[in-house]
């Protein structure tokens, strides 16, 4: 039997944390977990469109308990303020969704001097991670779940001598670089769980090809090129809705079944029900050393409790 929101368990008791909650995936997901009854910690980095999200859920689900936390991932001042609050507000989180993500972006830089993408999708979700670690370890079997992409099998593993990517940035090529850490991180992060004896579990997971506003500010921002714009009119064409998408991340979350370490995708690839699949990149061990060893000089945050 397919996974739906109906095969997610009472989440009662329980403390999500989405980041980009809302729009997209991440308002999906949000809406997915308070009507099972997690409190939802809505960080985003537009707190008026936030707002309004957090309006659609009650809308549809007016008990939901919902909390917004302003984050912008692009910041490591502002991760540090939205990790603080969450870890003064909550003693423990059962559930991180590290969901926010760029796509295809023309080169920029983030305010502490990192390429955009890759500051974005993996470095801000590193800090935001490694910030509420202590409140993860403390609940009694929280998850992680990173979001990747079918990109991330034409990225490369990070350069330490070049992390930006200066002087060979391309827009794809960032994005791909950006959801093979994302990938590497999650991997990583189960096995330094398991080595610490800790019970919280690390997870990948995928959306397909979903219908929602990453592919439209690629197209907006015009970094994306022909691609960008093929991309767009794919996902409106013949992409899932933002609900079907985010099932992958949604189930591994909450599924009872799931084991650390798993990677949630569509049956078919692009589309299907949330499906577990295998990790096809070889030479992972020295991509993850690589990417701790820079994500840990880069933020100045090491992964530890």
């Amino acid at each position: 039997m397919s996974f739906t929101t109906k095969s997610i368990p009472q989440l009662s008791g329980t403390t999500s944390v989405i980041t980009g909650a809302n729009s997209g995936l991440g308002l999906a997901t949000a809406k997915a977990l308070a009507s099972h009854g997690s409190h939802v910690v809505m960080a985003a980095r537009n707190l008026d469109k936030a707002r309004a999200a957090a309006s659609l859920i009650t809308r549809d689900v007016p008990a939901a308990s919902l909390e917004i936390v302003e984050l912008d991932l692009g910041s490591l001042e502002s991760v540090e303020r939205a990790a603080g609050n969450m870890m003064s507000n909550h003693e423990r989180i059962d559930i991180l969704i590290n969901n926010a993500g760029l796509m295809a972006m023309p080169e920029g830089r983030t305010s502490d001097g990192f390429e955009t993408q890759f500051g974005v999708n993996h470095l801000g979700h590193w800090a935001l991670t490694a910030r509420l670690l202590p409140a993860l370890v403390d609940a009694p079997a929280a998850r992680v779940v990173t979001v990747t992409s079918s990109a991330h099998h034409f990225g490369r593993g990070v350069d330490p001598a070049n992390p930006n990517l200066e002087g060979s940035y391309g827009p794809w090529k960032a994005y791909g670089h950006s959801k093979l850490a994302n990938y590497h991180f999650a991997i990583g992060l189960q096995s330094y769980f398991e080595t610490n004896g800790f019970p919280v579990a690390s997870f990948l997971a995928h959306p397909g090809l979903s219908d929602t506003n990453l592919q439209t500010r690629t197209v907006e921002e015009g970094g994306g090129g022909f691609v960008g714009w093929l991309s767009l009119n794919l996902a409106r064409r013949t992409g899932m809705s933002a609900e079907r998408g985010a099932l992958c991340q949604i189930r591994a979350a909450t599924d009872p079944r799931a084991r650390g370490g798993q990677f949630y995708a569509p049956r078919y690839f692009t589309f299907g029900p949330p499906v577990v699949r295998p990790m096809l990149r070889p030479g992972r061990s020295r991509a993850i050393s690589n990417l701790w060893a820079v994500s840990e000089h880069a933020t100045g945050l090491p992964m530890k409790v």
